[in-house]
């Protein structure tokens, strides 16, 4: 019985772009395509989110890198953006009942530097005018009266105490104590003031008499009490004297400072601003004397450190005005793209000084706003994978969103140092988050974190392909022409053009799809530009379009190239010629992240008597993954639906990778390996110039695989290198032919038929075409015919399960 092989046309072998559509479109001046390229799911999703204003409708834009994630949500949000009003500035001010806890003030946009200014201005207005009223003679005159009255009172009390003295032949005088003096009464003995301690010695001198000196040391006692009370009388007086000082300076100034402060309260509503203003009035109203030239600390300090005299100690810090976000030159909704989100770029922190003793201290107006205050009212956009990646920042994002404020914090992991803190008030905020990451970390997040649904209500999922039509190869057309005038390249034909579509179909991996990872399509164009200036040509043709395709896939394929080498060297084992009985050449993909090929790999069957079934050694070895696991499993299933309808299965069979050393997965090679177990059980050769792609049901059926353009393309390499013989092909599933989109190398070589593609249906089909023989079909009575594949692996299934059974009788 002779075999009817088909093939697959030529024609179907790879989608070619008309070059006649391409042209036509360029004749044409119509209105230029939207800024977006096949992403009307996502869009509308983003849309949604963009326009929802309710706690946890942020946005998490899904798909791979290369789609356009970036430049949509760039484009939508410069199109709403002016919908919005501008949001408030951000302040934060000196709290001057608790310095560490600095309070924030929230005003309408532009106002927050016009309150620096205003604060600014009004200290410099009052460290003008004050010290102007403290040198009038009229404010010299009246300060001077309260001094003289309380100087008056302190020298009368004064001489009083030394009248009592002198009476009893005391003086008052200044004493020596190490580096200062004290006040003291002294008795005054031939002219001379004498120390208590020394009495005893003009006794024992005879200047005095033992009486004479037990009379003075009591009288001394006494005048020493009388001297304590002087001093506090005295001290009493000091203080008197300053509050009465103070009191005139506050009374004298007072108007001033309230007029000021008014002014500025007039300009300005708000009750937290109300009652920052008030509070400053207090504050300058007590501390008058900063208005009289340096602060008694800035002169100590300079004294102690001169190099501080370069390093101006401003004694009005605390009046300033520390406008964080200033939206004064925003127009609609701020639109923050934040490339590298560590917690401090994110959250905002505060920066660090050293004072005069080389201690880190920080203070109100050392606050830093981070990206989330700066977009708020608006929107923030930031990556998925760098959030997740920078310490803390992601839990602290998720608490920002669901309680709706922010907490400036100084966090700094590597700092070694301890330094004074402050711990500024939280500020409410309303901002909507777009999070742009790949699918599978989008999975992730939702199955892990509770709060990620929460917060993450919005999905936009960016589709990597779009339909194959004349409208989007119009699109791709247009796409390609502003490339070329963004980027200055090289201006491309229709040809050139058309290469750059059919690319975008083998990205898209089906001919009914064009690729809209338009990364890649405009690198293509970028490299193709290169090579045509290389060449000085005008022009960019599909012929500079395949040499960049080609340049590049040399740039990246060296492994694949080692592997070809060590299958045409013999050290990798792989027959494209002749028959051999259980074995057949299975076709996989590698991914090496930058590249993916097609290699085929060697895959034989063993079978024996025994009830182990079929034996997957890659499993054994744990080499094989979940998928190629289940693969294996529905070989049982397809031979017990064939062959173990009127018998037991008394087989233990294995099934191997060759020469495989890493891990598989992917059930793409069931097909052959059930094409291995048959030939080993029928004792039937299998075509060594044929491989075998697909996966296979239990039914028989075959299923399409992904990557067949790669493993043709490996196949057919290795083929090439070994010398084609005009028999070789690829055995593919039938419903993968719309997917092909094969090299013009291969598709060359199959038009001058050199090499065949087999689509098949079904393991009849693809046995029939690997043996040369019939698959067979059971008739009325259920037995396959005995010159069939079918009918010989029954007769060996058979035999196998009478010798297992004699086997096990005679061993009872």
């Amino acid at each position: 019985m002779k075999i009817n092989y088909e093939t697959v046309p030529v024609e179907k072998l790879r989608w070619t772009c008309d070059v006649e559509t391409i042209k036509e479109y360029l004749a044409k001046k119509g209105k230029s395509i939207p800024a977006i390229l096949g992403q009307d799911r996502a869009v509308r999703a983003i849309e949604v989110g963009l326009d929802m204003e309710f706690p946890g409708y942020n946005l998490y834009v899904a798909g791979a890198s290369g789609t356009g994630r970036t430049t949509t949500v760039r484009h939508l949000l410069n199109r709403r953006k002016n919908k919005k009003q501008p949001p408030p500035d951000i302040c934060y001010v000196n709290n001057f009942k608790n310095p560490d806890m600095p309070i924030v003030l929230t005003l309408p946009h532009g106002e927050g530097k016009k309150l620096k200014t205003e604060m600014a201005d009004l200290v410099h207005h009052l460290r003008v005018a004050i010290p102007k009223v403290f040198d009038s003679d009229e404010y010299r005159e009246k300060r001077e009266a309260v001094a003289e009255k309380f100087d008056d009172n302190q020298r009368n009390i004064i001489a009083d105490l030394e009248k009592k003295a002198k009476k009893q032949n005391f003086a008052l005088v200044q004493v020596q104590v190490g580096p200062f003096t004290k006040p003291d009464v002294l008795p005054i003995i031939n002219n001379q003031p004498v120390q208590p301690a020394q009495l005893q010695e003009l006794v024992n001198a005879g200047t005095i008499s033992q009486e004479q000196a037990e009379a003075i040391l009591q009288n001394y006692e006494e005048l020493a009490k009388e001297l304590a009370k002087t001093f506090k009388a005295t001290q009493k007086l000091q203080k008197q004297k300053k509050l009465e000082l103070e009191s005139l300076d506050r009374q004298i100034v007072k108007p001033m400072v309230e007029e000021a402060i008014n002014d500025v309260r007039e300009k300005f509503t708000g009750e937290k601003i109300t009652g920052f203003l008030q509070a400053a009035q207090e504050s300058l109203l007590s501390r008058l004397a900063l208005f009289r030239g340096k602060s008694e600390y800035e002169e100590n300090q300079i004294e102690k450190k001169p190099a501080l005299k370069s390093q101006h100690i401003d004694p009005f810090l605390e009046y300033h005005v520390n406008v964080i976000v200033d939206n004064s030159e925003t127009k609609g909704a701020p639109v923050v793209f934040e490339n590298a989100p560590s917690f401090a770029k994110l959250f905002g922190t505060f920066e660090r000084v050293t004072d005069s003793h080389g201690q880190w201290r920080t203070d109100f107006t050392k606050i830093r706003a981070g990206s989330l205050l700066m977009a708020n009212g608006g929107f923030l956009v930031v990556y998925a994978l760098d959030v997740l990646l920078e310490p803390g920042v992601w839990n602290n994002l998720k608490r920002v969103l669901k309680n709706r404020k922010t907490e400036i914090q100084g966090y700094d992991p590597y700092f070694m140092f301890a330094f004074s803190a402050i711990k500024p008030e939280p500020i409410d905020i309303s901002v909507t988050v777009i999070m742009i990451g790949d699918s599978f970390l989008y999975r992730i997040l939702y199955d892990a974190d509770q709060d990620f649904q929460k917060i993450f209500k919005i999905k936009a999922d960016f589709d990597a392909v779009m339909k194959n039509d004349k409208d989007n190869l119009a699109k791709y057309a247009e796409f390609v022409k502003r490339i070329s005038e963004s980027d200055k390249l090289l201006r491309f034909d229709e040809s050139g053009i058309a290469a750059i579509a059919e690319y975008g179909v083998r990205l898209a991996g089906r001919t009914t799809k064009l690729s809209t990872q338009f990364n890649d399509i405009a690198d293509l164009a970028r490299e193709a530009s290169f090579y045509a200036q290389q060449e000085k040509a005008d022009v960019i043709t599909a012929e500079y379009v395949d040499k960049a395709i080609a340049e590049s896939m040399q740039r990246f394929n060296l492994i694949e190239d080692k592997i070809q080498e060590m299958i045409k060297d013999g050290t990798i084992m792989i027959d494209t010629e002749g028959h051999k009985v259980g074995q057949v050449n299975g076709l996989s993909v590698l991914s090496l992240g930058d590249y993916t090929f097609g290699r085929p790999s060697r895959i034989t069957a063993q079978v024996a008597i025994g009830q182990a079934g079929i034996i997957n050694i890659e499993r054994e070895s744990a080499l094989s993954g979940p998928t190629h696991d289940k693969g294996v499993l529905i070989l049982s299933g397809f031979l017990q639906g064939k062959f173990a309808q009127n018998k037991p299965l008394a087989i233990s069979a294995s099934i191997a990778f060759e020469q495989s050393y890493s891990g598989i997965d992917g059930d793409s090679a069931s097909s052959t390996e059930i094409y291995a177990l048959l030939s080993r059980l029928a004792d039937i050769p299998i075509r060594q110039d044929i491989a075998v792609t697909g996966s296979v049901n239990q039914n028989g059926d075959i299923q399409p695989i992904g990557g067949v353009n790669e493993k043709i393309e490996g196949f057919y390499k290795v083929c090439k290198a070994k010398g084609l013989t005009g028999k070789q092909g690829v055995l593919i599933p039938r419903l993968n032919v719309a997917d092909l989109m094969l090299s013009k190398e291969v598709v060359k070589a199959v038009a001058q038929g050199k090499f065949h593609i087999y689509p098949t249906e079904s393991i009849d089909q693809g046995i029939e075409i690997l043996t040369g023989l019939p698959a067979g079909e059971k008739d009325e009575k259920g037995n396959y015919p005995q010159d069939s594949v079918y009918g010989r692996v029954d007769k060996k299934l058979e035999s196998f399960a009478e010798r297992l059974r004699y086997y096990m009788t005679r061993s009872i």
